[in-house]
């Protein structure tokens, strides 16, 4: 583990470094909401990304041949805090899609050598875009009754079907999926994981209308499409390992806060104040609201200590395990409670879809209530985290349908 002495002067290093490269019209800039041509800052976002990708400090922790710094832990850990104090944030991670968060990690882990360096620099670049092909629309939650057929034509495979839900497959040049190639096989047994690119005949994609106004989600088709031999990940028949460790990778990535949001965002106790109002004492004049508030920012604290405590309790290290189930439902209550006050506090300012007479912030607070809905769906319900909680931490018996 790094020396607090030898943090302390990293830390410097990083913040120097940060203050020197980071431009400036990129202050305040929210990748959640914006674009770059948004602000006509497209110039200083490709340079600030090519800065980021050079020092490695995208992917930090991951290897240097691969893109990566070979940074330990902590040391991201400090450059994640120096980015974020000088206002400044790191594109890579949602400019690749699923990349940094899934697909590469799981690469390292169980990708061949011409595997990795093939696909892992694109990713801590910024500049290859990732979706996953898992949900269909008969294989949801149960994930393993999926029908996509890959058949092995010598040197490649042939897909055939649909998946469903596979977020920004419409900007995206690769694609993991999980297929099955042994019909005959117990259903998780027949399984494989494949990559592929999107840029072929055999691949449709289609966007899909949310409630909530934006489409990160596509139905994507796949007919006659052409995987690899060589972009097969981990063994035949043996995918339904790689994406249960994939999925930990996602539930990891979902318990902590977005790469990048604006640095100057209101504090939810200060919102409701300038909603609700004040007593004299400057309190919160809904008692009731006023410990609801309480009440999530201590389950927010409370969230981050526990994150704190697991990478403490792992010497420093990011152990990616059982426990992300854990920390993937605690974010999900968190956020979406907030998200629910929010909405609340604002009162009738907080139904509003269009018009004049609501602001940026409250356009965005509703649709944002919306989206996060599906916080508790996405990346294994809330229900499949419970049951990973009781059977692998809790040691309960296993209650769901084996197959």
């Amino acid at each position: 583990m790094t020396a607090a002495s030898d943090l302390d002067g990293f830390r410097s290093e990083v913040s120097e470094w940060v203050q020197s490269n980071f431009p400036s019209a990129l202050k305040g800039f929210d990748l959640g909401a914006d674009s770059p041509s948004d602000k006509g800052v497209s110039g200083e976002f490709r340079a600030w990304r090519q800065a980021l990708a050079d020092k490695g400090w995208g992917t930090p922790t991951w290897p240097k041949e691969y893109g990566g710094a070979g940074r330990s832990d902590p040391e991201a850990k400090v450059i994640r805090q120096e980015i974020a104090k000088a206002g400044a944030f790191n594109p890579i991670p949602p400019m690749t899609g699923m990349g940094v968060t899934m697909v590469g990690p799981t690469i390292l882990e169980y990708g061949t050598d011409e595997q990795k360096a093939k696909h892992l620099p694109g990713i801590a670049s910024g500049e290859v875009r990732w979706c996953l092909g898992l949900s269909e629309p008969n294989a949801g939650s149960d994930l393993a009754s999926l029908s996509t057929k890959a058949v092995d034509e010598g040197d490649a495979f042939i897909l055939n079907g649909q998946k469903i839900w596979t977020s920004g497959a419409h900007i995206s040049q690769w694609c993991g999926a999980v297929v099955r190639t042994d019909p005959k096989a117990k259903k998780r047994d027949g399984i494989s994981f494949v990559m592929l690119p999107m840029d072929q005949k055999g691949v449709e994609t289609r966007l899909i209308k949310l409630i909530s106004g934006a489409s990160p989600f596509c139905e994507t088709f796949f007919n006659e499409a052409r995987a690899d031999k060589s972009d097969l990940l981990g063994d035949l028949n043996d995918g339904w390992s790689v994406v249960k460790r994939l999925l930990q990778h996602e539930r990891q990535s979902q318990t902590s806060a977005p790469a990048a949001v604006k640095i100057d965002q209101e504090p939810l106790q200060e919102q409701a104040k300038r909603y609700v109002g004040t007593l004299e004492d400057g309190t919160l004049a809904d008692p009731d609201l006023r410990l609801r508030v309480v009440e999530n920012l201590m389950d927010a604290e409370a969230h981050k200590l526990t994150v704190s405590r697991i990478t403490a309790e792992a010497k420093g290290q990011v152990k990616v395990s059982a426990a992300a189930s854990i920390l993937k439902n605690s974010m999900t209550r968190v956020a979406q409670t907030k998200a629910e006050l929010t909405l609340e506090m604002m009162g009738n300012q907080g139904i509003g879809w269009e018009g004049e007479q609501f602001s940026e912030e409250e356009l965005r607070s509703v649709r944002d209530w919306l989206m996060g809905k599906a916080m508790s769906i996405y990346g294994g319900s809330a229900e499949i985290q419970n049951n990973i909680i009781s059977k692998n931490i809790l040691g309960l018996p296993e209650t769901t349908q084996q197959g």
